[in-house]
């Protein structure tokens, strides 16, 4: 019974920081926009990209010849 005591204020103490924390994401603006990163994953550019100059194009790395 004695531990009652002990867990009631620690219960209480930590619904005040969840409902804080809670306060400070939608004050920041964490919850502005919750469908718009949703669409940008699906409208991706159609158009490639440029490639980066001093890369090799096409994918395809050189390797040594396996040794015998």
């Amino acid at each position: 019974m004695d531990i009652i005591y002990l867990l009631i204020p620690i219960a209480i103490l930590l619904v005040m920081a969840m409902v804080a924390g809670f306060l400070w994401a939608s004050k920041s603006g964490q919850f502005d926009d919750l469908e718009g990163p949703a669409h940008r994953i699906l409208m991706e550019e159609d158009e490639p990209r440029e490639p980066v100059p001093g890369k090799q194009s096409g994918g395809k790395r050189r390797h040594a010849p396996p040794k015998k």
